[in-house]
């Protein structure tokens, strides 16, 4: 419980850390929690094969999903009013591997599940860490207008399928390969979208 209201925690407290050290804290302090936790990562084959191969089907199938919601007008619009990164390709080649899909994945997918897992029961565990990766979204709702309860509800559902997908195929590279495929996705569709409207 300590582990996930820390996570949560520092959700709140990021948004006010500078871009150039917030990248490498969160990342270094997730390998830490690694670490401390002693959290298997199944990034050595034979499981890291099977955690490829099913991150890619599933990266392929979200990627694709999000693809689509450019031809929804709500979606549309949303994405034409997100304030983007000044330096576009820091934001997908660092910012989102790096700073948010590593971050997160070590985090929440391999310590905190480790630890929740042990304290708690597998069943427990799993809603534990999905409910504290739902809740480390408010802030980014707030900031950007979105509704709070939403944002939860949304996250939590996908920190429960990246959950799954690392505990189906025994490798977080397949949490890591979908959650990589979302955000970049949504990240050139909200670029592509915004580009055409100045355009």
């Amino acid at each position: 419980m300590a582990l996930a209201a820390a996570l949560v925690g520092w959700s709140f407290v990021s948004p006010r850390v500078p871009m150039s050290w917030r990248v490498p804290l969160q990342a270094g302090a997730a390998g830490l929690l690694v670490l401390v936790t002693r959290a298997p990562l199944g990034l050595r084959p034979p499981r890291l094969g099977a955690g490829l191969r099913l991150g890619s089907a599933v990266g392929l199938a979200a990627s694709s999903a999000v693809a689509a919601t450019a031809s929804v007008p709500r979606a549309r619009r949303a994405m034409s009013a997100r304030e983007l990164p000044t330096s576009v390709a820091a934001w997908l080649i660092w910012r989102i591997p790096v700073g948010t899909v590593w971050a997160e994945e070590a985090a929440f997918r391999a310590a905190l599940a480790t630890v929740a897992n042990g304290a708690f029961g597998q069943s427990r565990g799993r809603m534990l860490q999905a409910a504290a990766f739902g809740l480390s979204h408010v802030a980014d709702a707030r900031a950007t207008g979105e509704s709070s309860a939403t944002t939860v509800l949304a996250t939590a559902i996908a920190g429960r399928l990246f959950g799954w997908l690392a505990e189906r195929s025994g490798s977080l590279a397949a949490p890591m390969l979908v959650h990589l495929a979302i955000n970049e996705a949504a990240a050139v569709v909200a670029l592509t979208i915004q580009r055409r409207s100045r355009a």
